[in-house]
């Protein structure tokens, strides 16, 4: 979890590569119109978050159910919103925070190609970012495989 370009897919590719499990980018999830308002630099409203958050909760319950684990890659940038993904405490849901300076993930976001989150929108997500207390908090500075490593020495 974080804000728009801190990594979250990079290290989730890198991890559930590592770990043999499923990645999925939270960003499939979305609706075309939440997709058509963040291109068009418009920042998203709860009311469009929660359908996508319910959309990607119901395809955590359904891994589970069948005994798979897997890697999202989410902002779930609100505790509210993480709330509803780890189930309120489900054990089996585990939060990993990439947080780093706003000049790094600036530089990241534009220079990265394709992807429809505008770099204006960077500070909505930092305005809307509740840090949470309860999740591996990293250093976005470090490499990815050092990232990586840290998460699964945390999490072991």
């Amino acid at each position: 979890m974080g804000v728009a370009g801190s990594g979250k897919t990079t290290l989730g590719q890198a991890l559930a590569s590592r770990l043999g499990w499923e990645f999925r980018d939270a960003d499939g999830f979305h609706p075309p119109a939440n997709i058509a308002k963040m291109s068009a630099g418009t920042p998203l409203q709860d009311a469009d978050r929660w359908p996508w958050l319910q959309a990607i909760r119901s395809h955590m319950e359904a891994e589970h159910a069948a005994g798979r684990s897997g890697i999202i890659a989410c902002s779930a940038l609100k505790q509210s919103y993480r709330d509803l993904l780890g189930g309120s405490g489900d054990p089996w849901v585990r939060f990993v925070h990439l947080c780093g300076r706003r000049e790094l993930i600036e530089g990241r976001m534009r220079a990265r190609e394709g992807h429809f989150m505008p770099v204006s929108l960077l500070d909505s997500q930092f305005a809307t970012l509740e840090s949470p207390a309860d999740a591996i908090t990293l250093d976005i500075a470090l490499a990815p495989e050092a990232l990586v490593d840290e998460v699964l020495r945390r999490l072991a």
